[in-house]
C-alpha cells in the first residue's frame, strides 16, 4: 500500500513539475528556468546531504558517475524545456518518460542481457513516438511546432536516460540525499553561475511561481519515489512512469491543451510501452 500511495504521489508531483515548467519556459528562456530550478533545488537538498556527511564512496569512479548523472539531468532538462516551449504537454511528456527505456537500451549495449518482451515494449514505444510525430493536430497552440517538439523530446529522453543510467550506478553507493545533488550542483556551477556573471540570469513576477513549483515538485517527487521503491520497485516504477498521463490531464483541464485522436493513440502506445517496460525491468 505504501508503494501505491507514494508511487501515485511521485507521478502527480512530476506531472505538476512538467506542467509548471511548460508555462515558465514560455515566459523565460529554458536556460534561466533550469538555472533557477537548480538553485532552488540545491538550497532545499544540500543541508540534508551535509547533515549525513560526505560519504566515503564519493571518490574515484563514483565521482565520474556523479558528474555524468548531473550532466545528463541538466542537459536533458534544457532540451525538454525547449520541447515544451513549442509543443503540448500531452505530446512531449510521454516521450520524455521514455528515459527508462533508454537506460535499458544502454544497459543492453554494455552487455546486460535484454529479454524479448523488453524488445517488444521498446518497439511499441518507438511506434508510439512515430505516430505522435506524424499525427495531425486539431487544436494547435500558439507558436506550436509539433514535429520539432517530438524530435526535441526524443533527444531529451535519450540524454535523461544516460543520466538515469549513471544514477543507477550510484544508487547502491550513496544516500538518497546525495543522489539528489548531481544535477543541482551541476546546474548551479555550469549554468546558473555563468548566466549570473554574464548578466543573463532572468526572472520575472509571472514566471516566479511556476519556477518555484517546478523545483519543489521535482525534489519532492524524487523523494517520494525513493521511499516507494523501498517498499516495491515494480509498483513504484510503473506508477511513477504515469506522470506523463497525469501531466496531459492537468494540461487539458487547466490550459485546454487538446490532442487529436491519432495523437492520443500515439501517446497511449508510448505510455503503455513505458509502463510495461517499467514492470519488466523492476
Amino acid at each position: 500500500m505504501t508503494a501505491v500511495v507514494l508511487g501515485l504521489m511521485t507521478a502527480l508531483l512530476w506531472a505538476v513539475s512538467t506542467v509548471s515548467s511548460s508555462r515558465s519556459v514560455r515566459l523565460l528562456s529554458q536556460y534561466s528556468v533550469v538555472a533557477w530550478a537548480m538553485i532552488i533545488g540545491l538550497t532545499l537538498t544540500l543541508p540534508f546531504a551535509l547533515a549525513t556527511g560526505v560519504p566515503p564512496e564519493l571518490s574515484g569512479s563514483n565521482l565520474v558517475w556523479f558528474a555524468l548523472a548531473g550532466a545528463g539531468n541538466v542537459v536533458g532538462l534544457l532540451i525538454a524545456y525547449a520541447a515544451l516551449k513549442v509543443g503540448k504537454v500531452g505530446l512531449v511528456a510521454p516521450i520524455i518518460a521514455c528515459e527508462g527505456a533508454v537506460a535499458a537500451v544502454v544497459s543492453a549495449l554494455l552487455g546486460e542481457s535484454i529479454a524479448p518482451l523488453v524488445v517488444l515494449a521498446l518497439g511499441i514505444i518507438v511506434i508510439g513516438v512515430v505516430v505522435s510525430s506524424v499525427a495531425p493536430d486539431p487544436a494547435p497552440i500558439e507558436h506550436e511546432q509539433p514535429v520539432r517538439a517530438v524530435v526535441l523530446a526524443t533527444f531529451a529522453a535519450v540524454v535523461f536516460g544516460l543520466g538515469l543510467f549513471a544514477t543507477g550506478h550510484l544508487s547502491g553507493e550513496l544516500p538518497v540525499s546525495w543522489l539528489l545533488l548531481p544535477p543541482r550542483i551541476g546546474g548551479v556551477v555550469v549554468l546558473a553561475i555563468p548566466l549570473l556573471l554574464a548578466g543573463r540570469l532572468r526572472m520575472n513576477r509571472a514566471a516566479l511561481p511556476y519556477v518555484v513549483t517546478t523545483a519543489f515538485a521535482e525534489v519532492l517527487g524524487f523523494l517520494a519515489y525513493a521511499f516507494a521503491a523501498r517498499d516495491s520497485v515494480a509498483v513504484a516504477s510503473v506508477l511513477a512512469s504515469q506522470f506523463a498521463t497525469f501531466a496531459a490531464v492537468i494540461a487539458y483541464l487547466v490550459y485546454r491543451e487538446r490532442l487529436g485522436r491519432l495523437q492520443i493513440l500515439g501517446v497511449a502506445l508510448v505510455v503503455g510501452g513505458v509502463a510495461w517496460l517499467a514492470l519488466l525491468q523492476a
